[in-house]
């Protein structure tokens, strides 16, 4: 029987698969082209998390936390226990060398309240120790809910962390906005881009974190 193959004129060349090397690589720049696609989309997700203009008037919890790092996060605290917003007030994270006595005298005006209402946590050094102080602190006065206080640009690191500790605690954020950090416009001060950069790879490991095994 005669073989049938391919007629006359027909081009018979195929093309040469690429060699394993060059296939390996085109991977890889696939993979990261899609890793840098969805790290950009992740980032710009978070700077939309932070809040540019601070709620003058959050709703009522049984406590208020408020993380230390800034000039005007105690004294908004503060206003916020005077005005009913919460029972107590813990300040998480105070220099152990710290008294109530040195705070209250910075904010004549809510002297009165460190006599009652407030305390303060001194073992914390980071936003986990904040976090793990908090849950004490709460657990031991069976508070159901909690306004934290904080930066604008700290809040979804310190939510995810006080959620990973108190799940069964409602959290309420009230957001301190600096004028030093214009997170509306962060494409325009280098220092703010480079903080705000810093805080999301920060607040990826936070979330990372609470996934592995460990941190259960």
């Amino acid at each position: 029987m005669q073989a049938v193959g391919p007629g006359p004129g027909a081009d018979v060349r195929t093309r040469p698969a690429p060699p394993p090397r060059r296939r390996a690589r085109r991977i890889i720049l696939l993979v990261l082209g899609l890793a840098v696609v969805l790290f950009t989309a992740d980032s710009i997700r978070f700077v939309h998390l932070i809040e540019v203009n601070e709620n003058a008037s959050p709703r009522n919890a049984d406590g208020i936390v408020v993380l230390t790092g800034g000039p005007f996060r105690i004294g908004d605290a503060l206003d916020l226990l005077a005005a009913g917003r919460g029972q107590r007030l813990l300040i998480s994270g105070v220099n152990p060398l710290t008294r109530s006595r040195e705070i209250a005298s910075l904010v004549p005006e809510h002297q009165r309240w460190f006599n009652c209402c407030v305390d303060l946590e001194h073992s914390s050094t980071n936003t986990i120790g904040n976090a793990l102080e908090t849950r004490r602190w709460v657990k031991g006065r069976n508070f159901k809910s909690l306004i934290v206080v904080t930066a604008n640009f700290h809040m979804p690191r310190a939510m995810v962390e006080l959620a990973h500790q108190l799940p069964d605690v409602a959290l309420v954020p009230y957001a301190v906005v600096s004028d030093k950090v214009k997170v509306e416009t962060w494409w325009e001060n280098p220092e703010t881009a480079r903080l705000l950069f810093l805080e999301y790879l920060k607040y990826i490991l936070a979330r990372v974190r609470m996934v592995l095994p460990s941190a259960a």
